[in-house]
């Protein structure tokens, strides 16, 4: 099996995992989906296939900083759910204030003069 395809099957293992988990506890659902499991792989793919500490050291200080901006999601969407806003109504409000907010952090980070690559 090709590296490619082994990061897809993981991948999707650990998705449906957190699906299927969350039907039936939604709190270790998202112990499960708050794991940094996802960013571990990337970080451990990206090593595997480059061998350069640099890239991993730079992608670990991207995924720092941008957390901050992606708690958006997890902020307004069950606010807007609490409302009364239909889900997926509720699931693109949420996504576009995510992505304003991914966008304000890297103007923030520019200004004070850290570059994410």
């Amino acid at each position: 099996m090709t590296l490619a395809a082994l990061k897809i099957v993981i991948s999707a293992i650990l998705i449906a995992l957190i699906s299927e988990l969350s039907k039936r506890s939604t709190f270790w659902g998202g112990v499960l989906a708050s794991l940094p499991l996802i960013s571990i792989l990337a970080m451990i793919w990206l090593y595997v296939e480059t061998k350069s500490i640099q890239t991993v050291t730079n992608l670990s200080m991207s995924i720092f900083w941008l957390v901050i901006p992606s708690l958006t999601l997890f902020l307004t969407l069950p606010i807007l759910l609490k409302r009364g806003t239909p889900f997926y109504l509720s699931l693109i409000i949420s996504s576009i204030a995510t992505v304003l907010a991914y966008y304000l952090m890297v103007l923030f980070l520019q200004k004070i003069g850290i570059k994410i690559d």
